[in-house]
């Protein structure tokens, strides 16, 4: 039987070419704030924290890093999603079993835990996680809190599909689907009951099956303008959403896409 965890977003990391212009300008658009500290295993390369205010606590909630040299050509800036498994190992069979594919076999993080970087059957990638148990947990933002990851959304080549493949993974389960006309049903899943993304088809301006990640900010038109400044663009939006916010969808000045979610 899986844990109450097994299948919960734990993480979001951005892939840069820059990492410190993707600090100043993630910096500048969310209002995080960044450290950084010396990559496991990869001597004289550092890993950057995005933190965000809570009380009077720092918590983290995404990393940053420079594509590795290994990578450097084949993968372009982007921000991949973390999902916490029971057993990476186990999973990552599951997964293979299940028609995806394991992009990097199980490895250990040194002091972190052990994971492995996997792909649907329709060719979306994730990072799945064992986290190594910790004496004393980092402080934790409130869900939906300004600079916390509010919403994860996958496109892919068939909507039910994935769902039907995710739900056997990692017992996601649909809350409700919200017709969208031409472009068939938006699939909002549920993880023990609690809504935290949505599943689609893909439209024909997106080529690829892709997960999408959207950082909660206080005001979309604020963050719009912040984007511009910094060197960004947006690709899409503003546009109101069922419950009253707004998103946008946008690229970073290298290249990176995300998506912001919040009041107007």
């Amino acid at each position: 039987m899986p844990s109450p965890t097994h299948g919960t977003f734990i993480w979001c990391e951005l892939m840069t070419s820059d990492m410190d212009k993707a600090a100043a300008f993630y910096t500048a658009v969310t209002g995080w704030t960044t450290k950084t500290m010396p990559m496991p295993g990869m001597e004289g390369e550092d890993y950057g924290i995005f933190d965000t205010r809570a009380g009077d606590a720092d918590c983290g909630v995404a990393g940053y890093m420079v594509i590795p040299p290994d990578m450097e050509g084949q993968v372009p800036p982007n921000w991949t999603g973390y999902v916490g498994v029971d057993d990476v190992d186990e999973t990552v069979r599951t997964f293979e079993a299940e028609g995806g594919s394991v992009m990097k076999p199980p490895f250990d993080v040194p002091g972190v835990g052990r994971m492995a970087v996997v792909a649907d059957p329709h060719g979306a990638v994730l990072c799945i996680m064992t986290p190594l148990p910790m004496d004393n947990p980092p402080p934790m933002a409130a869900p939906g809190s300004p600079g916390t990851f509010g919403w994860n959304e996958l496109y892919a080549n068939d909507g039910r599909e994935a769902l039907a493949f995710y739900e056997k993974l990692f017992g996601w389960r649909l809350d409700h689907a919200m017709p969208m006309g031409e472009m068939g049903d938006y699939l909002i899943f549920a993880h023990h009951g609690r809504p935290i993304g949505g599943m689609m088809t893909r439209p024909q301006s997106v080529p690829v099956a892709c997960w999408s990640y959207y950082i909660t900010v206080a005001s979309i038109s604020a963050a719009i303008e912040r984007i511009k400044a910094g060197g960004g663009t947006v690709v899409f939006g503003p546009q109101e959403v069922p419950g009253g916010s707004q998103i946008v969808q946008a690229t970073d000045p290298q290249g990176a896409y995300f998506a912001l979610v919040g009041a107007a």
